[in-house]
């Protein structure tokens, strides 16, 4: 068998590798991944024999991967998982936009008047006023366009920095997104950009996958393609009735592995991409002609992909051809709405350019009024073009200044500024920023609900009690302590029902605790097994993925994972184990194992002893209890064991419910997950800045309050909140629909400090409710952190979604705007008139720009935390700030009318506006 699987590499990995070397083309594999579901199945078995079949003409191996170190020739083959980036707008592209301002345009034509009016003066006709103006009239004119050139050229240059900026954070985003693939036997975890085809990947919850690839082996594995076609239900996989996976696709349930057929361009991402790119270039056709834009639609090279197939197919209710579809201007998505302050900068914005519009045309209007009066009606002057139009035109450019300083046009570039710039200090911070909004609108949030494990605590789980044979321990025993059939159970359950990519590492330096990789809780197990003197690599030599009959992959439905799989000896027997929350399993049992290795009947009052005696407690201490069981099913008309199940048939493997009754408990083990120490002090801060901190768990409802007050999150004698998930929904939803009621949702939300044994549902009700809660005095600004899969609508809906940058899912980072890439909590905390147009201009547009620029690169100070974060509709300027911008302007206006009309006489001076 050895000699026949070495012959198998050997042949695996013969070859010159060139295009040639190669029995399956780029075109072979895409018209397999055109294929759905049955109809892949068929294709792949007829023309290539299954997945085994594939995978030898992609010269891999199913079961070790890849097994060459030079991939050169297999990426000239087959393309790089790399998506070209769209070219980067020129500078000088980036200062043709920022002229297309509608005020920058009126004051460069009004400087060009200005020019051309002051040469015309000085060289088309004879003097008959005052020649000086003539000489230094170009002087004004000329400003202008100097003005408008350092607007141009600062507003470009900002652009310019920021694409530069958001191109890096992409680029450092993308080289630290990594999968674990599988190469001469060893699971790896490299990053994206380095999968080729022929890869084997395994597939677990969460994952976002990075190529199209073909299922090898599954478990319960559900893909979520709406990205793709639409459809909201979750697809379900498996290597008999859809094996096709695509990239960009979202794992919510189950694992598996899959051999990987498309990369880079050729993948699903890349041909959407490529898409999008001819759409944008036909758009652009389209504006310069219609007709022809229409003609080039159909030129698309990638028309006949899959991502027009698959709309095509599965949605239904679209009848319209390719060409319509993509003829019609799409709406991009917008991912979620204004920022706080933004939308308060817009609506201020549009009200003082309504306010200046209509005071611009006034001014304009009285001053052509009077000087017409003055000029023709009473003086009664002949009209002279150079020297009457260059009056009108200085009053047109006046109005048009008037407008131009009415809008605040340097705030929104010391905003846009000021967060650019705390994108690189929060780096620092080991935050990483997605979306430039996030910055201001943590700095207003007034609330935060955080999850427990992970940001709250330190995620170094670790076992430190145990309840086995009916003996509750309050250390980890050793094993000549414990029954050893039962230990033999523990192990095995802890070894085989749980994701193989958890394991223990050696430490990088000696003497430290063992590397955790993977999920943190099982970790904590496969600790415990390593703690009593066995080994769980042993038994998962023993029991290869390959192996295991059936997997239910934990959700947070059910909180519990199952693995069944056939006794060597007895292939009519199978052994069911299931491990998760304490409380959930232990209410499936109707077993336990007692401290003489015998199962005995386990009631309802004894689950409840159990949980008063064993579970409360220590989840009193904090601990993480996690119950661990197990069901013997045999195929037989009788059996030695009462608590076996006994089946006349296989059962109905895709009924769980039925199948996870009459469990046999095997025990409890407490697991500590020690708070950070640096969370209570930041909690503090927040609470000090007036921000409320809400932790939102999935642990029972005694731990999750042992945490809370020890981050500081409740105190003793406060009027707090704490409650179940369960209890939440049945005060805040309707008894007879269902539905939540936001009067009964603004009687809970107040004074809730933690919700325990929450769902994702849970959590994205809760964040919901307080965004659109009128209760309190200025609506709630909300950010919320979430790791897992399902936490992605709740990071979505929130003011401000923070992901877990470790053991966050690739799922819950695409729906962040700021990645904790430590994921610490603490890092979430940071006639003539008085002036001449050009003097207007030059303090608005020059003065108050540089203003901005220092505004936007302050630093800020520790004093900032004791700021009240401002709500959602509290007024951007605040009674304070309008009388002192009332004060300030009637002192200004005071002073200047003085010197205009009462200096003048005292100083006997002919002009003091020169």
């Amino acid at each position: 068998m050895r000699d026949a699987n070495a012959n198998e590499r050997t042949a695996l990995t013969t070859g010159t590798g060139g295009a040639d070397s190669f029995e399956i083309s780029p075109k072979d594999l895409q018209k397999l991944m055109d294929c759905r579901k049955l109809e892949a199945v068929k294709y792949l078995n007829e023309k290539y024999g299954g997945v085994v079949g594939l995978c030898r003409l992609l010269k891999t191996s199913p079961q070790d991967g890849l097994h060459e170190d030079d991939f050169s020739k297999r990426i000239n083959t087959f393309g790089a998982n790399v998506i070209p980036q769209q070219r980067a707008k020129t500078f000088l592209r980036l200062m043709w936009e920022a002229l297309q301002d509608l005020t920058l345009i009126v004051l460069i034509v009004a400087a060009f008047i200005s020019l051309a009016l002051s040469l015309y003066i000085k060289y088309g006709q004879a003097p008959t006023f005052d020649e000086s103006e003539g000489q230094a009239g170009w002087i004004e004119g000329l400003a202008i366009l100097i003005a408008v050139f350092v607007v141009v050229f600062v507003v470009a240059l900002n652009d310019w920095q920021k694409e530069r900026q958001f191109r890096g954070l992409q680029n450092k985003i993308e080289s630290e997104h990594t999968f674990f693939v599988i190469r001469k036997g060893d699971t790896k975890q490299i990053p994206v950009k380095e999968i080729v085809v022929g890869d084997v990947c395994q597939v677990k919850y969460g994952d976002l996958l990075p190529a199209d690839g073909i299922v090898i082996q599954c478990n319960d594995l559900k893909i979520d393609e709406s990205s793709l076609t639409g459809e909201s239900d979750q697809v379900r996989k498996s290597e008999t009735k859809d094996p096709v996976l695509l990239s960009g696709t979202h794992v919510m349930e189950g694992s598996g592995k899959m051999v990987v057929t498309a990369v880079g361009p050729n993948s699903q991402a890349g041909i959407i991409f490529a898409l999008l790119s001819s759409e944008q270039k036909e758009k652009s056709k389209t504006k310069k002609n219609d007709k022809k834009g229409k003609k080039n639609i159909n030129k698309v090279p990638s028309a006949n992909s899959d991502a027009y197939q698959m709309k095509s197919k599965e949605n239904k209710t679209k009848t319209e051809s390719d060409t319509e579809q993509t003829s019609k201007p799409k709406k991009k998505p917008r991912r979620k709405e204004q920022s706080v302050l933004q939308a308060k900068l817009t609506k201020l914005a549009i009200q003082i350019g309504y306010v200046g519009t209509c005071v611009a045309i006034a001014t304009v209007l009285i001053l052509i009024i009077k000087f017409s009066v003055h000029t023709f009606a009473q003086n009664k002057e002949p009209w002279q073009t150079g020297k009457h139009l260059k009056q009108i035109v200085n009053y047109i450019i006046t109005g048009v200044t008037v407008l131009v300083v009415a809008v605040p046009e340097g705030l929104p570039l010391a905003v846009t500024l000021s967060l650019a710039y705390s994108v690189k200090r929060m780096m620092k911070d080991n935050n990483l920023v997605r979306h430039l909004d996030a910055c201001e609108t943590m700095g207003n949030a007034t609330a935060i609900c955080s999850d427990k494990t992970g940001t709250l605590t330190t995620n170094r789980m670790t076992a430190v009690q145990c309840f086995v044979g009916n003996k509750h321990y309050k250390r980890i025993p050793t094993a000549s302590e414990l029954p050893e059939s039962i230990i033999n159970l523990i192990v095995m359950n802890i070894s085989i029902n749980s994701g193989y990519t958890s394991k223990l590492l050696p430490p990088d330096i000696p003497n430290a605790l063992p590397k955790q990789v993977g999920n943190k809780t099982e970790c904590a197990l496969l600790g415990f097994v390593k703690s009593i003197g066995r080994s769980y690599e042993d038994i998962r030599t023993q029991w290869s993925e390959e192996r295991l009959y059936k997997v239910y992959t934990f959700n947070s439905i059910r909180k519990s994972m199952s693995t069944v799989i056939k006794e060597s000896d007895n292939p009519m027997s199978f052994l069911l184990f299931t491990k998760g929350a304490s409380e959930m399993v232990v209410k499936c049992c109707s077993w336990m194992m007692d401290e003489q290795n015998k199962p005995r009947p386990f009631s309802l009052q004894d689950q409840e002893r159990l949980t008063e005696a064993v579970i409360e407690p220590m989840a009193g201490e904090g601990l993480r209890t996690i119950g661990i069981a197990y069901k013997k099913i045999t195929i037989a008309t009788n059996s030695k064991s009462p608590n076996d199940m006994i089946v006349q048939s296989e059962p109905n493997w895709d009924d769980e419910e039925h199948l996870l009754e009459g469990l046999t408990l095997l025990g409890i083990i407490g697991i500590e997950d020690p708070v950070r120490p640096e969370v209570p002090a930041a909690i503090r801060q927040c609470q000090k800045a007036g921000i409320t901190v809400r932790m939102v768990t999935g642990d029972n409802v005694n731990t999750a309050r042992s945490i809370a007050m020890k981050c500081g999150i409740i105190q003793p004698g406060e009027n707090f909140l704490v409650i179940e998930g369960k209890e939440f929904n049945r005060r805040i939803r309707d008894k007879a629909t269902g539905k939540v009621r936001q009067d009964l949702f603004d009687q809970v939300w107040i004074n809730l400090r933690v919700l325990a044994r929450s769902s994702p549902q849970d959590k994205y009700t809760l964040v919901s409710g307080i965004i659109n809660s009128r209760a309190a005095p200025s609506r709630q600004v909300v950010a919320v952190t979430g790791d897992g899969t399902n936490d992605g609508p709740a990071l979505k809906r929130a003011d401000v979604g923070f992901a877990m940058g470790i053991a966050g899912t690739d799922v819950a980072k695409e729906a962040s705007d700021i990645i904790l890439t430590d994921d610490n909590f603490s890092t979430c905390f940071l006639d003539d008139s008085p002036l001449k147009a050009i003097q207007m201009l030059w303090v608005n547009l020059i003065m108050d720009t540089l203003a901005s620029l220092a505004l936007a690169t302050e630093q800020p100070s520790v004093e900032l935390l004791d700021r009240a974060p401002y709500g959602r509709t509290q007024p951007l300027i605040s009674r304070q700030m309008a009388k002192n911008i009332l004060g300030h302007s009637l002192y200004q206006l005071g002073v200047i009318f003085f010197l205009l009309f009462y200096v003048q006489l005292i100083m006997e001076v002919d002009n003091v506006s020169g």
